[in-house]
């Protein structure tokens, strides 16, 4: 590859990264083609030279952390059987605080998917193809309803991270007696 090519796909990972830490530290809105520039250590026309505006910039790090997350997160489950799968699922879950950048580039992602139909079609997809995957390592399990509980674990783990940042005394480990008895019947 050519070092401008290189060199260029650098840049737009700095860029991708820099939006996605900014987000989670000053929300959606805030966000701006100087902080992004700034943050990753470029010239501000190379955001406008990567993307060709603020929304796309943030949405592409929002898709890209979020289809990293849940590919992680189905490939954390298929990679047991259904009970050890969940206690596995929980553990990884206890890294997201509700408060954490992470946690809160999803959180405003989600919000943004409400005014950005092509961020809404794209995170849908994501969320059904984790459902898809959740369900057929169910199935594979000989879990019963298989499409149900995958939809009912995507629900409760998205839920589990909007209380726990509310509260943050909330266990995780706490669900975990319920969520077995799901997926093994």
């Amino acid at each position: 590859m050519p070092k401008s090519a290189d060199r260029g796909r650098r840049t737009r990972e700095q860029l991708l990264d820099a939006a996605a830490q900014l987000v989670g530290e000053v929300g959606w809105g805030a966000v701006t083609t100087r902080l992004v520039a700034e943050r990753a250590g470029v010239n501000a026309a190379l955001v406008h030279y990567h993307f060709s505006s603020v929304p796309e910039l943030l949405s592409t790090a929002a898709l890209r952390f979020a289809s990293k997350m849940l590919t992680e997160s189905a490939d954390v489950l298929r990679a047991a059987d259904p009970a050890a799968g969940i206690e596995r699922m929980l553990e990884e879950l206890s890294r997201y605080t509700g408060t954490d950048p992470e946690s809160l580039l999803l959180a405003e992602a989600f919000l943004a998917a409400h005014r950005l139909p092509e961020l809404r079609s794209s995170l849908a997809a994501l969320v059904a193809d984790f459902r898809s995957r959740v369900a057929a390592w169910l199935h594979d399990s000989g879990v019963k309803d298989a499409d149900a509980v995958a939809l009912l674990l995507g629900a409760a783990i998205d839920g589990l991270v909007l209380h726990r940042a509310l509260d943050e005394s909330v266990d995780f480990r706490v669900v975990a007696g319920p969520f077995r008895r799901l997926v093994t019947g």
